[in-house]
C-alpha cells in the first residue's frame, strides 16, 4: 500500500451523500467520499458487487476504507464482501436504524407495525422515488396495493427545515397515512464517520 493517501475513503450510499458531506465538513474529517447511486436499493443484489468494485479501485490509494451502507436488503451479501475485504461498515440494517437508533426504531415499529419511513433524502426525492418510481403518477389505482397495509408515515428528520417538514406532511396526505415526525439528527452517522477518519 505504498503511496496510499494518509486519510480514509468513505464509500457511501448516494442517499446519505448530503448528510455525510455535512458531517465531514463540519468536523474537518480527513475523509474522501465516493457515492454509489441511491437507486441501487431497487436492485439490492447489485450493492455488494458495486461496493467491492469501489474497494478494489481504492486499495492502492487509501490506507483505510469504510462503508456507509446498511445491509439494505442484500441479505448479508454486503457483510460477506466486507468481511472478505477487511472493511468496516456502519452498524445497522438500514439508514432508519442508524439515524433513529435500533431501540427507538423497534419501539416505533411495535407501536405501529404499518409504518412507512422517510428520511430527509426520501422527503426530498419522494416524487421521483415513490410516486414516479412506483408508477403511481401513471397508475394511481396501485396506491392501495402498495400502501394499503400502512397506517402512518414517520419522518425521521436529520436536519429538518420548515419546507422539508411541509413536504413530509404532504407525502403522508398523498398516501392517505397519519403523520408523525421524529427528529434524529446525525448522531449515529457522525460517530461512525469520526471513527472512520
Amino acid at each position: 500500500m505504498s503511496g496510499a493517501a494518509p486519510g480514509a475513503l468513505l464509500i457511501a450510499c448516494g442517499a446519505l451523500a448530503r448528510e455525510a458531506r455535512v458531517v465531514i465538513a463540519a468536523n474537518r474529517l480527513p475523509l474522501d467520499l465516493v457515492c454509489l447511486p441511491a437507486d441501487l436499493h431497487n436492485r439490492p443484489e447489485r450493492i455488494a458487487p458495486a461496493v467491492r468494485s469501489k474497494i478494489h479501485a481504492a486499495r492502492r490509494r487509501y490506507q483505510r476504507i469504510a462503508v456507509l451502507y446498511g445491509d439494505c436488503g442484500t441479505g448479508g451479501a454486503l457483510d460477506a464482501v466486507l468481511a472478505e475485504e477487511g472493511v468496516e461498515r456502519i452498524a445497522g440494517p438500514h439508514c432508519y436504524a442508524f439515524y433513529a437508533g435500533e431501540e427507538v426504531l423497534a419501539r416505533l415499529a411495535e407501536e405501529e407495525p404499518g409504518t412507512f419511513w422517510l428520511t430527509d433524502f426520501l422527503v426530498r426525492q419522494f416524487d421521483s422515488l415513490v410516486i414516479r418510481g412506483l408508477g403511481l403518477d401513471r397508475h394511481p389505482e396501485l396506491l392501495n396495493l402498495y400502501f394499503g397495509n400502512y397506517r402512518r408515515l414517520v419522518y425521521l428528520s436529520q436536519v429538518p427545515t420548515p419546507a422539508l417538514l411541509a413536504k413530509a406532511r404532504a407525502a403522508a396526505d398523498r398516501l392517505g397515512l397519519a403523520f408523525a415526525h421524529r427528529p434524529t439528527g446525525l448522531g449515529g452517522l457522525e460517530r461512525f464517520l469520526r471513527r472512520a477518519a
